[in-house]
């Protein structure tokens, strides 16, 4: 199998797989046949002698499978940290899970809660309940359990007396795992949160909304300082908190005309991706914005002429 380093590609194309050459570090869309969501949790396994496989010593002690949904892009160098890590961390846990990455490849701003809301609709038919995971926070304090949420409603382990940085009550952002019918309960997340930040706070009043309530880790020791690594690079990569248009004003409203049932986008490819003997899964997602409702998904106004001139 052609790889640089620890990483290899390959790409697989329904029932049948070929090989990758060098690998491409900026996973760039290519041309696609239909992309259906997955309904046999075996579909994506190779059985090739180097394919990835679990240890083993792993042994999964719960019978839910967890999705791992990570919103995604051009973050290469600390999804390198954040595979392996994540990994040994749940298989001492034993959940069976996989890790899905949710790679943003359209010119529009960044999307997070649109891309969690089509991981969802890819693997909902095979793992019982998601983690919406950022790809910057790693967990350090092996009683952060990753278990199946409880019915009151979502586990948020990230909580704001655990976080690096965020501490309001309110806050259900890092990492947060939603068992599936909630999320269908809840219609998933909104779709008109282009750009960083404020998305984890309309989720947080639709939960409420639901009637369901955030659940935390109990009983943790450490705090603030020693929960997570927060490996994010402020400096390297800046946050898009730019606001436009109207933006400002629409973003602070609950969204009840938005979600899991009306997300627009393409999926343009699956890769299935190894990382450390590790396997993943890249989803190469293609997003459409509606600049006459969105019009904040490009603040550069290029969308939205564009919109007017073939109108």
């Amino acid at each position: 199998m052609a790889n640089i380093s620890t990483i290899n590609w390959l790409f697989v194309c329904g029932i049948s797989f070929c090989l990758g050459g060098i690998a491409v570090l900026s996973f760039m869309p290519l041309s696609s046949d239909c992309i259906c969501p997955l309904k046999n949790p075996l579909s994506r396994l190779v059985t090739n002698d180097n394919a990835a496989t679990k240890p083993e010593s792993f042994s999964a002690r719960s019978p839910h499978k967890m999705a791992v949904l990570v919103p995604f892009r051009d973050r290469f160098e600390e999804l390198l940290q954040f595979v392996p890590h994540l990994t040994q961390f749940l298989r001492r846990q034993g959940i069976d899970h996989h890790i899905f990455v949710l790679n943003q490849v359209d010119r529009y701003r960044f999307n997070r809660a649109s891309l969690i809301n089509v991981g969802f609709h890819f693997t909902s038919e095979v793992y019982d309940y998601i983690a919406m995971h950022d790809v910057d926070l790693l967990p350090l304090n092996n009683e952060l359990l990753y278990e199946y949420p409880s019915s009151l409603g979502p586990l948020h382990i990230a909580g704001p007396k655990l976080h690096p940085k965020y501490h309001y009550d309110n806050f259900v952002g890092g990492i947060l795992l939603v068992r599936r019918e909630h999320f269908q309960q809840m219609n998933g997340m909104s779709n008109q949160y282009w750009g960083w930040g404020l998305e984890d706070d309309e989720f947080f009043v639709r939960i409420r909304d639901a009637g369901l309530q955030v659940t935390r880790p109990q009983n943790i020791k450490t705090g603030i300082n020693d929960t997570f690594s927060h490996i994010h690079n402020r400096h390297h990569r800046k946050r898009d908190t730019q606001k436009c248009f109207n933006q400002k004003e629409m973003t602070r409203k609950r969204d009840h005309n938005t979600g899991l049932n009306n997300v627009n986008y393409k999926i343009l490819k699956v890769h299935d991706m190894i990382i450390d003997s590790i396997q993943i899964t890249i989803l190469n997602i293609q997003f459409e914005c509606d600049v006459n409702k969105t019009p904040w998904c490009d603040c550069s106004g290029t969308a939205a002429a564009a919109s007017a001139v073939q109108t």
